[in-house]
């Protein structure tokens, strides 16, 4: 499985914001590094989701998602 923040962006793109105001902004202050992870889709700490959905008045699933990739559906079917 790998983690999408999809709904991050979107979320980001409904509220006229951009990624590096992830950075930018005080109550959030991801790191850059911390940024390029998540634009690749790899996980993230509990704790940096936690400053991203307090700041935006969001819940965990409105900010990322798991999902499948074919490895795990051939693991599934054996």
């Amino acid at each position: 499985m790998s983690v999408s923040y999809n709904g991050l962006w979107k979320l980001l793109i409904d509220k006229n914001m951009k990624k590096m105001d992830l950075v930018e902004n005080e109550k959030i202050g991801i790191s850059s590094s911390t940024l390029a992870k998540m634009s690749k889709g790899e996980p993230v700490s509990m704790s940096i989701l936690e400053k991203i959905c307090r700041a935006l008045d969001c819940d965990l699933g409105d900010v990322a998602s798991f999902v499948r990739n074919e490895d795990d559906k051939q693991t599934d079917a054996k």
